[in-house]
């Protein structure tokens, strides 16, 4: 193969928030040999010198990459969030500098439906109360509001990758499954898709949320929707920290409404374990506070470290933006015997042309030629039978609209 136009060995990648092992060993095994592996996260003026000469970052949910920031990156050419969501990233800022970003969809879901299971449990047997008062030498042994979930109610709100798991986790255990969701989705076993989420919140024992946060989700649960729900149910969050309004949480608890509630997520979280932590739910001995770590097993920390950095490495290497959140999907294999170009661009009309001319005109045939456009932006992947050195750079940077230009090899 071509060397490349950014030897292997200078590409740097920055790896933040104790990544699995997994991450740097598959780019260290990809010839990728400047990778800085970092136990925390980083913000302000750090993070802003680090990523100064970064071009692959590598970030979980404490790390924030904002407009501001984003836009004083000039090496940067690919995120990626080791996590399920990227809220913590400005997709779109980054999509339109011409940074595709990069996740892991689905690597921790049995580990979030495990956690949101045994929470299930814990809460309809009142245990997390029971426990409280036994570390204060205080002897509950009662079976009031203590139940089995075999033939309870669990309703899912948001029925995707981790809420289909704990359904089928759930009816495993003999709980009738209900489900909400905005878009149509097939039924797993003998769940049971419900028409509104009042419905839902009507019949359900247990409430569990798997949703990502929009403007439709942001406190989707709060004074009004828990006033619904029944007495004595309970609430399970394992999805983002604004969709729960957990001040009325507060309340629903205070009025012995909701008989217990789990949370793992939360507005505002802690950028590092010596910093404090708060919330309205700390009064209460009947609720589950996890610091953010329903994902986070050893089994789905290693399978995120592979995922992400495969598609990073597939994105460095071949240009192929398959699994990227912000992105058009083309997805090539790397040639050997071509020269291969990467064209972002604004999707406005007569970029491809002005490509093409710029070629065509140097009498350079173009052997293979790959497009994809959205709203926003377009994707063209080029080959060559031609051996062009750097400089061609230049002269594609300046085709009006163009956001980044790269030669692969």
């Amino acid at each position: 193969m071509k060397n490349f136009s950014l030897d292997k060995s200078k590409i740097k990648v920055l790896l933040l928030e104790g990544i699995h092992e997994n991450a740097s060993i598959f780019f260290r095994e990809n010839g990728y040999t400047d990778v800085e592996c970092l136990d925390g996260a980083l913000s302000g003026d750090e993070l802003e010198r680090k990523l100064q000469t970064t071009h692959i970052i590598g970030i979980r949910s404490r790390t924030e990459l904002r407009k501001d920031l984003l836009l004083k990156t000039p090496k940067l050419f690919a995120i990626g969030c080791f996590s399920i969501g990227t809220n913590h990233v400005d997709i779109q800022d980054a999509k339109m500098l011409g940074v595709p970003v990069f996740n892991a969809p689905f690597s921790n879901t049995r580990s979030v439906a495990e956690l949101v299971i045994a929470e299930c449990i814990m809460l309809m047997r009142g245990i997390p109360e029971k426990n409280a008062l036994a570390h204060k030498k205080i002897w509950m042994k009662s079976f009031n509001n203590s139940v089995e979930i075999r033939g309870k109610t669990l309703g899912i709100i948001g029925y995707g990758h981790i809420g289909s798991q704990v359904s089928i986790l759930a009816e495993s255990l003999g709980m009738n499954i209900i489900y909400y969701d905005i878009e149509k989705k097939l039924s797993l076993g003998n769940s049971k898709p419900v028409p509104t989420l009042n419905y839902l919140l009507e019949a359900s024992d247990t409430i569990t949320v798997h949703v990502p946060l929009t403007e439709l989700t942001k406190n989707m649960i709060s004074s009004d929707q828990i006033a619904l729900m029944k007495k004595g149910a309970c609430l399970i969050n394992a999805s983002r920290g604004h969709v729960v309004d957990y001040k009325a949480v507060a309340e629903g608890l205070r009025s012995k409404h909701l008989a217990g509630v789990a949370a793992d997520v939360f507005p505002k979280e802690p950028s590092s374990n010596d910093k404090p932590f708060e919330i309205d739910l700390q009064d209460f001995d009947n609720v589950i506070l996890t610091p953010h770590i329903a994902g986070s097993t050893l089994e789905a920390l290693a399978n995120i470290g592979l995922e992400v950095a495969e598609k990073l490495v597939r994105y460095s290497d071949t240009g192929s933006t398959i699994g990227a959140v912000n992105f058009v999907e083309i997805a090539l294999q790397a040639n050997s015997s071509k020269q291969r170009f990467l064209h972002i661009h604004k999707n406005v009309p007569g970029v491809l042309g002005e490509i093409n001319h710029y070629f065509s005109s140097r009498g350079i045939n173009i052997s293979a030629e790959y497009l994809q456009t959205d709203a926003d932006l377009g994707y063209v992947i080029l080959e060559t039978d031609s051996e062009l050195d750097a400089s061609v750079l230049k002269d594609l940077k300046n085709i009006p609209h163009t956001i980044r230009v790269r030669i692969l090899y």
